[in-house]
């Protein structure tokens, strides 16, 4: 079966290393939750906000062993106003046998307010 995996994190400010560091402990942590390995991936979205446009934060995959074959494709969020900004977003789409509910997605730093009920559901999987 493949699922999508969510994760979204936010930076401080518009820089280059900022947005590959975020990226790259977003994407680590999502594999982490979710216990799937790079072959275990058909494609990754990740998309940012308009404020964002210092690095391809695809660039963060080339930091991580394996993710070399990687398909992945950058996009920008859709502007809608007042909503979260200096945000990254990533669909990993993975063949997994866990069932839907079983997938734990990850918010980090500000994103936790994107989707509060998906954090709250994660931690109470972690205890």
């Amino acid at each position: 079966m493949i699922r999508g995996v969510r994760g979204a994190t936010t930076v401080k400010q518009n820089e280059e290393k900022e947005i590959i560091e975020a990226t790259e402990e977003l994407l680590r942590k999502m594999s982490e939750k979710n216990d799937y390995e790079p072959e275990h991936i058909s494609h990754i979205i990740i998309t940012m906000t308009q404020d964002l446009n210092a690095a391809f934060p695809a660039g963060a995959l080339r930091l991580i062993e394996g993710y070399q074959y990687v398909p992945v494709m950058c996009a920008q969020e859709v502007p809608v106003p007042g909503s979260l900004q200096y945000c990254i977003r990533i669909m990993c789409n993975i063949e997994t046998n866990k069932n839907q509910d079983e997938i734990q997605h990850v918010y980090l730093k500000n994103a936790v307010h994107l989707r509060p009920d998906l954090v709250l559901t994660n931690e109470s999987k972690s205890r």
